[in-house]
Parts: structure tokens; C-alpha cells; sequence
């Protein structure tokens, strides 16, 4: 698990060059882990019987069936697919703060490129909406050889947009999707919580699962600041000096209370939510999703 948790560190990953090697790097090494968790053959389902050839995996042999005839045979299995996912990022600027190795945006940006190398593995449909106040990018679901490769390039890209209003392209998406599937929001949720919580459920009425990444910096969550200091709103430019010691409490009840109010009210409605600070492992990230996911089959 050591080789795991090397890949999968957000430090790490953020060192790697290419969004395109980052990817890569995140899934194969997750995939790799999965061998010894309760996920192994997350995506698949049973086809057919063939008869066993040298240096196929014994793990595949059907010992029942060697009992019964003593026939050596593997079990084949098959991707589930027909799963139609859209990736939705939030690039507002309250995104661009990190206090550690990566931003949030750049730690989405992993999970996101991550999630669609998974599914295009999985020969899932998947597109990306990335957005501030509007819909600042859109690759509409695709499963064809070269769409992963756009969306990375996308990723790539990307640049800090503006304000928040999570609830606004919500809305539009929701009116464009015809068809069940899965919708994975990826934001730091610092927006009114009763509007981004209604846009979700929409898509709960129209029967399309949801999970939410909530990214936060460990910073934003533990408020570790010591010296009096001036801060600024990214998105406002509004500042406020204040001393930490005197505030402290009060900003992490109010944190801890956005946080709880999303797990809870999102949890009643059916819709996953899943908390990353950006300090975490993107196995989190991932795991969530697969869970998600069997749950659709």
C-alpha cells in the first residue's frame, strides 16, 4: 500500500508534469490497490466460461466446476457500460486558495481527470461542465476514442472564472439532461447551501444519481491561523483584519455547522456526499465514486 499512497499523494501528483501523466498515475495506482480491497471487479459482471490457458490469473478458475468435471476453467467477465456521467467543476476564484502544495481548483482538477479516465476505462459515457457563475466549459458526454484526451486538454487549461453561484448552472444542466445517469459535482460549496441543495435535488426528480466532493483546504476547516491579519474575500476583494484567537471558535462552529447542514440534508435526499481536504489522498475521491456507482447497477 506504500506504492499506493506515494501515487495518490496530492504533493506527489502535483509534481508529475502533464495533467495527462497526473491521471494516470492517480488511477493505476488506486487500481492497483483495489486488488487487495473489497472492490476487486468493481466494474464488471460475469459473461461466459472458457476453457483455462497458461498464465491466466488463477484467482479466475472455477473450482466448482473442476470439482464436478475436472475441467480447468476461467470465468470471463464483461465492463458494465450505458452509465452517462457528467463531471461538473466549479473553477469560481474562491477555488485558487491552497495552503499547502495545491489549490483546490488544481486538487479538482486531479479528481475530476481521474474520475473520467476511470469511467472511459469502464467505456462509460462522460463529459465536463466547468463553471463560476455560468457555464464557463462544456464537453457533452462522450464514449469515443479521443474524448478522454479533450477533456484532459480542458483540464489542462483551466483558468480561475469569477463569483460562485453554484445553483444557477445547476439549473441549465438539468434541463439539458434526457437521460438517467450520474452527476458528480466538484466544488468548494462556499455558496447559500438551501440554493446549491435544491438545484441538486432536481436531479434526484428526474431520477439521475448524484455525489457531491465537497474540497476544502485544511486551513478553511482548522482556522490555524496565530497572528492578527488581514483577510480577503477571492471573490469579493472585501477584506477584514481580525485576531485569530478571538475568532476561532466562532469560524469553526460556523464551518463545522455548512458542513453538517450538506452531509445531512444531501444524505435525506438520497444524494452522496463525500468531504476532501485537499491535503487527503485522492483515493477518497475515488472510492466514493465506485460506491456510487454499484449502487446504479
Amino acid at each position: 500500500m506504500a506504492g499506493q499512497a506515494r501515487y495518490l499523494d496530492p504533493a506527489v501528483v502535483a509534481r508529475l508534469g502533464t495533467i495527462d501523466l497526473k491521471v494516470r498515475a492517480i488511477v493505476e495506482g488506486f487500481l492497483t490497490g483495489l486488488h487487495r480491497s473489497p472492490f476487486k471487479g468493481f466494474s464488471v459482471e460475469f459473461a461466459e466460461f472458457r476453457q483455462y490457458l497458461p498464465g491466466d490469473d488463477l484467482a479466475t478458475l472455477d473450482w466448482k466446476i473442476f470439482a464436478r468435471s475436472d475441467r480447468h476453467v476461467v470465468k470471463k467477465f464483461e465492463e458494465e457500460t450505458n452509465l452517462e456521467c457528467h463531471i461538473l467543476l466549479d473553477v469560481s476564484r474562491s477555488m485558487g486558495y491552497g495552503s499547502h502544495a495545491v489549490t483546490k481548483l488544481e486538487y479538482g482538477s486531479y479528481l475530476a481527470g481521474a474520475l473520467a479516465y476511470l469511467m472511459n476505462r469502464q467505456r462509460d459515457a462522460v463529459g465536463l461542465l466547468t463553471f463560476d457563475d455560468r457555464i464557463r466549459e462544456l464537453l457533452p458526454t462522450s464514449a469515443r476514442a479521443g474524448h478522454l484526451r479533450a477533456l484532459l486538454v480542458t483540464l489542462e487549461r483551466l483558468k480561475l472564472g469569477e463569483r460562485t453561484d453554484v445553483a444557477k448552472p445547476l439549473g441549465d444542466l438539468v434541463q439539458a439532461i434526457s437521460k438517467r445517469g450520474l452527476v458528480v459535482l466538484i466544488s468548494d460549496l462556499l455558496d447559500d447551501p438551501e440554493r446549491v441543495i435544491e438545484g441538486l435535488k432536481h436531479f434526484r426528480y428526474r431520477g439521475t444519481d448524484v455525489i457531491v466532493f465537497h474540497v476544502l483546504d485544511p486551513h478553511e476547516l482548522s482556522f490555524p491561523f496565530e497572528q492578527a491579519a488581514r483577510f480577503r474575500d477571492l471573490e469579493t476583494q472585501d477584506e477584514v483584519v481580525a485576531v485569530p484567537g478571538a475568532v476561532r471558535q466562532a469560524y469553526r462552529d460556523r464551518i463545522n455547522a455548512l458542513v453538517e447542514q450538506y452531509r445531512t440534508v444531501l444524505g435525506q435526499n438520497g444524494i452522496d456526499y463525500c468531504l476532501l481536504e485537499t491535503s487527503q489522498p485522492l483515493e477518497t475521491g475515488l472510492l466514493s465514486y465506485l460506491q456510487t456507482r454499484r449502487r446504479a447497477f
